[in-house]
């Protein structure tokens, strides 16, 4: 509910605001310590990254609460933002986008963590779970640079915008693709943001469109095995259907001014 979301909201802007906050039985403030600030914006920037790739990834539509509430308060601080983005880039390097290389000397474990799996007595988590998590951060961050907090000032410009977006999806597509990963980035990063996109840009969104289905998707596809193809299959469909429509449709779970009245 929009009320419950704003009590969130109030909650962890007054913690870091300096003001006592009531929390498990006990009133806690940043001003207690030194460093308590600084280590308030980390503990939570990085709990931010963690709701992307754990609640995001399982449940699609929360990346948009979560990521309204991140938006209001990186407005407000932006130091949380800056280290929001550090924790996000280590954690998923496509978000950069970047696709890290195994430089000589790498072990084969630090190269897979470099990569964003998660490697636990020399155990790699499966693919699965691997592009799952990596789905849920990347539609994270697509839902942050559309989204204002509603209650905020409104004068000055988004921290982290939709000019963001453009330049991720330009530059991603200036990357050689990956099998698997790139075809479910584009189409995660297509879904979330791309009717914000084409509200944005315009004509030249439309050219990358195209530009994706002409010249991105079959470079994708040569670097496809044929048991990969789950994901390369729906963004081709997802591409062709919005072109043929001239229309990207709003991501499910965007919430509307009705929401706010709940």
């Amino acid at each position: 509910a929009g009320s419950k979301l704003r009590e969130v909201f109030d909650k962890i802007n007054n913690l870091l605001s300096g003001k006592p906050v009531q929390t498990e039985g006990q009133t806690v403030s940043v001003t207690q310590h030194p460093q308590g600030l600084e280590f308030v914006c980390y503990k939570l920037a990085e709990k931010f990254v963690r709701h992307g790739e754990g609640e995001v990834s399982f449940h699609r539509d929360s990346a948009f609460p979560i990521a309204v509430v991140l938006s209001g308060i990186w407005e407000l601080h932006p130091r949380v933002g800056d280290i929001f983005l550090a924790h996000l880039h280590k954690k998923c390097p496509y978000s950069v986008p970047f696709y890290p290389v195994r430089k000589e000397g790498t072990s084969m474990e630090e190269y897979q963590r470099m990569l964003g799996y998660e490697v636990h007595d020399s155990k790699v988590e499966e693919q699965d779970h691997f592009l799952k998590r990596m789905s849920g951060m990347i539609r994270l961050y697509a839902a942050i640079i559309q989204l204002r907090w509603p209650y905020g000032n409104k004068q000055g410009a988004h921290p982290h915008g939709l000019s963001y977006g453009w330049r991720w999806l330009a530059q991603i597509l200036n990357l050689e693709p990956l099998a698997d990963v790139t075809a479910m980035l584009l189409l995660d990063f297509l879904e979330v943001c791309g009717n914000a996109l084409m509200k944005q840009y315009g004509i030249q969104f439309w050219k990358t469109m195209f530009f994706i289905q002409k010249s991105y998707i079959p470079r994708i596809e040569a670097v496809t095995s044929s048991g990969q193809m789950g994901c390369l299959s729906r963004l081709k469909n997802f591409v062709q259907k919005c072109l043929q429509a001239e229309e990207i449709p709003l991501p499910k779970g965007i919430l509307t001014p009705s929401f706010w009245r709940t």
